[in-house]
């Protein structure tokens, strides 16, 4: 009622008319708010005499709540109308406005009784207390839709639908500070989150407030916080700096868990001279600490305290993109915590849960500013470090001499702990993000195969950093075998998975024979056939010989009732020739070339991605599928996706084998079957090794299966001879029976 704008619009004339018809001697009318201030008069100027008149007549009104008004005797006749609020109305309540008026006499001393004048007027009084109170209905009401513009502006801001959302730096807790800002009007704002190793503060460009006030403080923020668990006010707090007492104001929120426990806490700061934090402004900040809680719950992994690797890839872009082009170092690691899985096995997943969530705190506490760290999946880390290549090899070295010592502190302290790292150098441009780090984890792999525990620096032009350093009697081992007749095929079985009709697929694994009969499987000589550039052999040898192995059943592969993969590596990508010599080898085999798969690697198709592209296209002219293997390993798989030719996408092991216990591992293989079959591409899950994997991965949209749950690698002849089954059962309409049938088969 007392709103200024709401006094300057307000017109009452026409209700000057209708009293004054009632009421003919009436000479002036006026209105009063709550307080006695003038809101509304017919004449141009109202004396102090009549202010006073209506205070003290609404001092007599909070004793007789309820009560119509009352006259005044002394001087010309005034009568004063009280307007009630609707409802019950308590003592020591006053009226939420009052009307004065002023009437003319005819005769000296004659004075109508208020019960007389207010029965002529009360229709009109009563009318216009209604629309008093319409009013000022609406005038709440639109403060009402301001604030909730407000909260909208502010919300549009921190989600980065808003125009003052850092666009492009993925970082949204520094767009919910600067909303703080901006929005609550603090002179400094902080988020911190010990768990998870974060401390932002930002200040107000005019009211810049010591920063330290959030060391000192945050302590006693977080009990608060913790006590309390919702919005807490204090506009007058003192803290003792350099021997004096500093005044200021202090809105705290924290910022909780799903399950309500509190992880951290966001602390506005405003120096005395400004306002005192509303409980407006109070629930503004608990929207504000709520997409805290959002944000650290989507961006961090709940183990580590690190980056998880979608949000980790986005800041990675805006940093480089966003880069000063005088910084020009950037480097690149790939971290890989050796023998996690034997760890687990043997001292149980708690003590390997407890070592990420170690090394993630030594990553924390040891990132040089302007840097930052992810858990990219399972046991595998990545650092976007400011620094030169020589220096963030130091750093590198420092990470794995401080892995070493974290065993101390668990069981009996003699459990090793060691880290294999790469580094790679970066170039400050966005578009740089999937060589650079491909470059990493290729010398992280380096790492790995040299002996684990080191660092391992890529070079370019240094082929030896991608082929492991072993004894050149393996290669030698490897050419004898090729030209002595002990190489063999095997294949493992790839099944549909979800109740539908397609047909299964098989791929085609190499074995060695060795020395003395027994089978030695790919682990021990494909690193040494990657080292001396023998790739290309053994996958002419497969080639033919697996065409050879299916000649004889030309006309069962007619009608394609069966696939089989066939796995090309990348040093057969790079060989111009090797494309014809799949063209050829095909064509003359008179095999339906629908009935043939070519399976690449994500990371050799990435790391050449034009000639990948070209070499696909050709596969797929020749009517045969494209499959990509490990899909998910790399930084930037899906940026390629849609411009490959591909047929089918393997998900990498590591996200299957973790699928029960890690709902980010479900959720990434959920949302790569969801895109798949947007793109019409097949999805096959590796390394099911359980049923209950197998039903899960069916559950989350998974096409195919493959692991020991479905079938173990067996003989190519085995299952060759077994073809006229797997062609019957393709065609079969519940596949689930055929599961059934078909694993013992390929065991």
């Amino acid at each position: 009622m007392n709103s200024p704008a709401t006094r300057t619009n307000l017109e009452l004339d026409s209700y000057v008319q209708l009293v004054r018809a009632l009421l003919p001697r009436m000479s002036s009318f006026a209105v009063f708010d709550a307080i006695g201030e003038l809101f509304w008069s017919s004449e141009m100027a109202v004396d102090e005499d009549a202010h006073q008149v209506i205070r003290e007549s609404i001092t007599a009104a909070q004793a007789s709540p309820g009560a119509p008004g009352l006259a005044l005797t002394d001087g010309e006749p005034r009568y004063v109308f009280w307007l009630w609020r609707d409802g019950a109305i308590g003592a020591g309540e006053g009226p939420f406005a009052s009307i004065l008026l002023r009437c003319r006499t005819v005769n000296e001393g004659e004075l109508r009784s208020f019960t007389f004048v207010h029965a002529l007027v009360r229709p009109a009084i009563e009318i216009l207390r209604r629309e008093l109170l319409g009013r000022e209905q609406l005038i709440g009401l639109a403060h009402e839709l301001a604030e909730h513009d407000q909260h909208l502006d502010m919300l549009l801001a921190v989600s980065g639908g808003g125009s003052t959302a850092d666009e492009g730096s993925g970082d949204e807790l520094k767009t919910i500070l600067k909303a703080a800002i901006d929005h609550i009007e603090a002179g400094l704002a902080a988020i911190i989150v010990p768990e998870r190793g974060i401390v932002l503060v930002r200040q107000h460009p005019e009211h810049a407030m010591d920063a330290s006030l959030v060391a000192r403080a945050h302590k006693h923020l977080m009990n608060t916080a913790q006590m309390r668990r919702e919005a807490v006010i204090v506009n007058q707090m003192q803290l003792q700096s350099g021997g004096e007492l500093q005044s200021y104001r202090v809105l705290a929120c924290p910022v909780a868990r799903p399950d309500g426990r509190v992880m951290g806490v966001l602390a506005l700061f405003r120096p005395q001279l400004l306002p005192e934090f509303t409980s407006r402004q109070g629930r503004l900040s608990e929207l504000l600490a709520r997409r805290v809680s959002a944000v650290v719950g989507n961006s961090y992994d709940a183990l580590t305290g690190l980056l998880n690797r979608p949000a980790f890839e986005s800041r990675v872009r805006g940093m480089l993109r966003q880069s000063d082009s005088a910084q020009r170092w950037w480097s690149a690691l790939a971290i890989d915590t050796n023998r996690l899985h034997v760890i687990n096995d043997t001292h149980g997943m708690h003590i390997g849960d407890r070592v990420l969530a170690l090394l993630g705190e030594l990553l924390r506490t040891r990132l040089p500013p302007g840097s930052i760290a992810a858990r990219m999946s399972g046991d595998r880390f990545a650092v976007l470090l400011r620094a030169n290549l020589d220096d963030a090899a130091r750093f590198a070295e420092t990470l794995r001499s401080g892995a070493e010592h974290l065993g101390a502190g668990l069981g009996d302290g003699t459990l090793a702990i060691s880290i294999s790292v790469g580094v790679a150098a970066v170039e400050p441009r966005s578009e740089e993000i999937t060589h650079a780090f491909a470059a990493a984890e290729t010398a992280c792999k380096a790492a790995n195969d040299r002996g684990r525990n080191r660092v391992e620096i890529f070079q370019e032009n240094d082929e030896s950093i991608v082929r492991r350093y072993t004894d050149i009697n393996t290669a030698t081992d490897l050419t004898a075998a090729m030209n002595g007749g002990r190489l063999r095929l095997n294949a493992q079985l790839l099944l549909p998975v979800r109740g539908t009709s397609q047909k299964p697929h098989f791929e085609i694994l190499l074995r060695m024979v060795g020395t003395d009969g027994t089978i030695v499987g790919p682990d021990h000589f494909l690193s040494a056939a990657h080292r001396y550039q023998l790739m290309p052999d053994l996958d002419r040898w497969v080639l033919r010989e697996a065409l050879g192995q299916l000649q004889p059943h030309l006309a069962l592969l007619h009608d394609c009732p069966v696939v089989f993969t066939i796995n090309v590596s990348g040093q057969s990508l790079r060989d111009d020739a090797f494309i014809e010599f799949i063209e050829q080898q095909v064509r003359a085999s008179g095999i339906n070339p629908q009935a043939l798969c070519f399976e690449l690697t994500e990371g050799a198709a990435v790391g050449n991605i034009v000639h990948a592209e070209k070499v696909m296209n050709r596969m797929r002219r020749l009517g045969c599928g494209v499959a990509l293997d490990d899909f998910g390993t790399g930084l930037s798989s899906l940026a390629y996706l849609r411009s490959l030719p591909l047929t089918m996408l393997k998900i990498d092991g590591s996200f299957v084998r973790d699928v029960l216990k890690d709902p980010k591992a479900e959720s990434t293989i959920q949302a790569i079957a969801q895109l798949a079959r947007a793109m019409s591409l097949i999805t096959v899950a590796e390394y099911v090794e359980t049923d209950e994997i197998r039903q899960r991965v069916a559950r989350l949209g998974v096409d195919y299966a493959q692991g020991f749950a479905i079938g173990k690698p067996a003989p190519l002849q085995d299952i060759l001879e077994q073809l006229p089954l797997y062609a019957a059962a393709s065609g079969a309409a519940d596949t689930g029976s055929f599961l059934i049938q078909s694993i013992p088969l390929a065991v």
